[in-house]
């Protein structure tokens, strides 16, 4: 059978996410932590997909998240650091390209992901430490970030909703 979204949305059964995209936990660790927020999980980690033409919009964690590259299209993981820099990161195998096969994404930094090129889907992995709490996400809206960032106002209007 051809991989493709309808099939890693099966198989790996899959549901939307707040911030864009498809996800699915697949593990959370059993030793706790002690956070300013209260105990968290070790870690957690989930399979996330990005199918043709979705992004993952501009949200913010408190954790440390580390990304893992699995199948089709690549990704571009795009953060702002507290202090106002932009940056982008490619995920993926094309080392030869600039593409990382795997990266992480700081606490407290906003970001957000698209396909480098037109696919069908971008499947990954992505692993969070303290583990991930819907208490510790925000995501963001246009005129919140245009307002702190207006210099990336252009890569904005395409990563919020």
């Amino acid at each position: 059978m051809k991989r493709n979204a309808a099939y890693w949305t099966k198989q790996l059964m899959l549901e939307s996410h707040p911030e864009g995209g498809s996800f699915a936990s697949s593990y959370a660790a059993g030793s706790t932590i002690d956070t300013p927020a209260g105990a968290r999980p070790l870690y957690t980690s989930i399979y996330f997909m990005l199918a043709d033409g979705e992004v993952s919009h501009f949200h913010q964690l408190q954790s440390d998240e580390l990304w893992y590259y699995h199948d089709g299209s690549a990704l571009t993981v795009h953060k702002i650091s507290a202090d106002g820099e932009y940056s982008a990161v490619k995920l993926g195998l094309d080392m030869e390209q600039g593409e990382q096969p795997q990266i992480l994404v700081p606490a407290g930094a906003i970001f957000g992901s698209s396909m480098i090129e037109s696919g069908d889907y971008a499947l990954v992995g992505c692993m969070v430490s303290p583990g991930f709490d819907f208490e510790d996400f925000k995501l963001f809206t246009e005129e919140e970030l245009v307002e702190r960032f207006p210099q990336h106002e252009t890569i904005i209007k395409k990563m919020t909703p």
